[in-house]
Parts: structure tokens; sequence; C-alpha cells
């Protein structure tokens, strides 16, 4: 899972799929940090991503950096604990522009049942799960 988080990290934008209805839905997302052993996303509860995890957790994340991809299958669980939200704002302070802890449009998830493969074309592809 930290392998995982540094390379989101470090690719510094990723894409996020989620489902509506029977429309896929992508959008870029920046956010990747490990909170109580858990690798957490951010976004806001006013966004339409946030009204699609509520009716359908799956998800899918997409990154590439220098020849390598990595794609994690998973779901995303929201966590409205303060704790968690700080967590994420303390890391990511450039966000605190728009969201704080206490404001009810942050909202954290992290992922559950992941299976997240790197790939490239000079290598086998590598599988970690948690």
């Amino acid at each position: 899972m930290e392998k995982v988080c540094e390379f989101l990290k470090s690719a510094g934008t990723y894409y996020l799929a989620t489902e509506e209805g029977d429309q896929p839905r992508v959008r870029p997302f920046g956010t990747a940090h490990i909170f109580e052993g858990r690798l957490y996303i951010q976004t806001g509860k006013s966004k339409p991503v946030a009204k699609q995890l509520a009716v359908n957790p799956k998800c899918e994340i997409c990154a590439f950096k220098d020849g390598v991809w990595l794609r994690v299958a998973g779901e995303l669980v929201l966590d409205d604990r303060v704790e968690a939200r700080k967590s994420m704002l303390d890391d990511y302070t450039s966000l605190r522009n728009m969201y704080n802890e206490y404001d009810g449009n942050t909202q954290v998830y992290y992922l559950k049942n992941a299976v997240a493969t790197f790939s490239s074309f000079t290598a086998a592809p590598e599988v970690h799960e948690f």
C-alpha cells in the first residue's frame, strides 16, 4: 500500500473512474494519503463523484509515470471522522484554501478490497492487494 501511495503522489495526477447509471465517469485527482494503515483520497461532498460513490463505491484509479502505469481497483469507503479529514488536510495544506475538516463538505475515503497492478512494457506486472 505504501508503494501505491508513493507512486500516486509522485505521479502528481491520477485518474479516478466511477459510474453514474450506465455511464463511466473519469476525473483527475491528486490526493493520496495513508492514515491508520489505510490509503485515503479526498473530495468534496457537493461534487458529482461523491454522489456516484454513495450509490456505487466501486472505483478504479489509473496513474502513469516514467513508463510505468498503475491501476488500482477496489471500493472507496467514506470515513466521516474529523480525525481522518484533518489528517488528509494536514498533509495537503494547499487544500485548506477550499476545505477544512469542519466544513461539512470535505469527504475522505479509504480503499477497501484493493488490487493494485504496476505495469510497463519492460517488466512483468507487479500486483499488490490491500
